[in-house]
């Protein structure tokens, strides 16, 4: 009886030590498949500016349908003071490029309420994922959009797991306010500079610049786009400013500028452009890199 005990459980040693390694290696390729697997459904997130709602960006879609000839699904999102979501449109069945605007109720302009709108943001952002169930993501900030989308990312994406945003593009996004100077940080740029290491380091980041005079857009003054780069350079992977000039380049224009509908479709939208309309990829005008002992 003795013997078959021992038969038994050298029997149960076997099993077990197959059955665990095993369970561990499914487990590991379980993970593994998870963090590489990339969901077909690929959203640019559009923000607004201050006193902008949920329709700032009808012009660039309907311009950006007309050129790209695809009708990309719009879902507009707009979240209360209270955190109260409501959706318009709808993401379509078999669109994987579609667009989602978020907007709010408080879209008033000013330090406090950009860190408000940010929280808004995340709020809107994880109702999303957990509705469509989407793992990267690219983003458009228009203006202050720009300065919300950039709090969101250093503030409140890490609470929302194995989520990747690949692309952002801000544009004339005041990222020291509304001074000129080079030297003088407001306190948006003091906090996005000391948050900075919490930025996504595979984010590839478009700084794009209006100006009727080479100074300004006519609102945002030229040099306070270009403090961008003190957050972004040496954190993500790519950081490129890129300044448009000409028609078009007042700051409300400048969503629905002609180069800048193509700066969308040749880098969030990765279309393959006529090599006329392209953007040249190897000569882009990469900001010196900006250490520490850079900054003003």
């Amino acid at each position: 009886m003795r013997r078959n005990w021992w038969r038994w459980g050298l029997v149960l040693i076997a099993v077990l030590v197959v059955f665990i390694p095993s369970q561990l290696w499914l487990k590991q390729r379980i993970t593994q498949y998870k963090s590489n697997y990339r969901t077909p459904l690929n959203p640019t997130i559009m923000v607004p500016g201050s006193s902008a709602s949920q329709n700032r960006f009808d012009a660039l879609i309907t311009q950006l349908r007309k050129e790209t000839k695809r009708t990309h699904s719009v879902l507009k999102v707009r979240v209360a003071e209270n955190g109260r979501i409501t959706y318009t449109g709808s993401i379509k069945r078999g669109d994987n490029q579609p667009f989602i605007v978020i907007a709010f109720e408080n879209n008033r302009d000013g330090y406090q309420n950009i860190n408000k709108q940010a929280k808004w943001l995340n709020l809107a952002f994880k109702d999303l994922v957990k509705t469509y169930r989407f793992n990267h993501f690219s983003m458009l900030g228009h203006s202050n959009g720009g300065l919300i989308l950039s709090v969101f990312l250093e503030k409140y994406l890490a609470a929302t797991p194995r989520v990747t945003p690949e692309r952002l593009m801000t544009i004339a996004t005041p990222y020291n306010m509304e001074s000129d100077s080079t030297t003088k940080q407001t306190a948006i740029l003091r906090e996005l500079i000391k948050g900075r290491k919490r930025l996504p380091k595979k984010l590839t980041v478009y700084s794009v610049a209006g100006t009727e005079n080479y100074s300004s857009d006519g609102t945002v003054p030229a040099n306070s786009v270009n403090q961008g780069k003190y957050v972004f350079q040496n954190q993500v992977a790519h950081y490129t400013q890129i300044t448009v000039t000409g028609d078009d380049t007042t700051h409300s224009d400048l969503p629905q500028n002609k180069q800048i509908v193509l700066l969308i479709r040749q880098f969030l939208l990765k279309e393959t452009l006529p090599s006329k309309d392209r953007f040249p990829v190897t000569t882009q005008p990469q900001s010196r890199d900006a250490s520490d002992a850079d900054l003003p």
